[in-house]
């Protein structure tokens, strides 16, 4: 299977047609999102998963995420298992939907950065998802940030990571800082790489995420009027735990979620 991204008409005659019938259907979902974070989510923030079954809050997350990514065109499609919580996810980052595509699949409290916290109504949704705000560059935001992983390990709860620490372009991964993978260790809980791949036609899609130089409003944009894509969420095999090299699970990690992306018997 080719990875070049699949070439669209020079001119879309539906885009327009997209967004009108997406946008009432967003503006639809996001007011009831809202409803579905003050009388479910708001009210069982500690909910864990027990004897494999996952708890009202974690099924209304899959199935809010699941839905908004149709919205945009985007059909999540599970590849793999993904290990029972509680367990770290680390995953390529490409945009702001890959939270949604893994939340689709499952269920996890992410780590992103502390600006989200103060966005109008988002920073609220994201909280009561149970998102841990970090502040970039901060080496002591990291510590707290790592403590509370722990604690949510701890508790039953799974903790989804990026890291990469920024997004990607064009299909290329950054490299993966190794030190968040400690909070793993700490908690003595697996890690499984996740691999989040977009294809269209059979084909890989590389710029489904940002492109270069392009924010975050252009994108959601540019996606919300966009062609159907398949949202490919692979859970690869448990990265082996190295205490002492922390450094060795980054790189596995990434050899690993890299030979999915490229892989071309999905």
């Amino acid at each position: 299977m080719s990875t070049d991204t699949v070439p669209l008409p020079s001119r879309d005659l539906l885009r327009p047609l997209r967004y009108f019938w997406r946008v009432p259907l967003l503006l639809l979902h996001v007011l009831f999102g809202v409803l579905l974070c003050a009388l479910i989510l708001s009210w069982n923030k500690q909910a864990v998963m027990k004897n494999g079954r996952e708890p009202l809050p974690h099924r209304t997350i899959r199935w809010w995420s699941t839905v908004l990514l149709r919205i945009f065109g985007l059909r999540s499609v599970r590849v793999g298992k993904p290990l029972a919580d509680p367990v770290m996810f680390v995953a390529n980052h490409t945009s702001w939907t890959d939270i949604e595509l893994l939340h689709s699949q499952r269920a996890a409290c992410f780590v992103a950065k502390a600006e989200i916290a103060h966005w109008p109504l988002v920073g609220w949704l994201a909280a009561s998802g149970g998102t841990i705000f970090h502040r970039r560059g901060n080496n002591h935001s990291l510590a707290a940030v790592m403590q509370v992983m722990v604690e949510r390990l701890h508790a039953g709860r799974s903790v989804a990571v990026f890291p990469e620490g920024g997004t990607g372009h064009n299909g290329v991964m950054r490299v993966f800082h190794a030190r968040i993978f400690q909070a793993a260790l700490d908690a003595d809980v697996a890690v499984q790489p996740v691999a989040l791949r977009f294809t269209r036609r059979g084909q890989r899609v590389i710029d489904a995420g940002f492109r270069d130089g392009e924010n975050f409003m252009q994108n959601f944009l540019r996606l919300l009027g966009g062609a159907p894509l398949d949202a490919e969420v692979h859970f690869l095999e448990p990265v082996p735990a190295t205490p002492d090299a922390r450094r060795r699970m980054a790189e596995f990690s990434r050899e690993r979620i890299a030979a999915a992306l490229e892989r071309d018997d999905v």
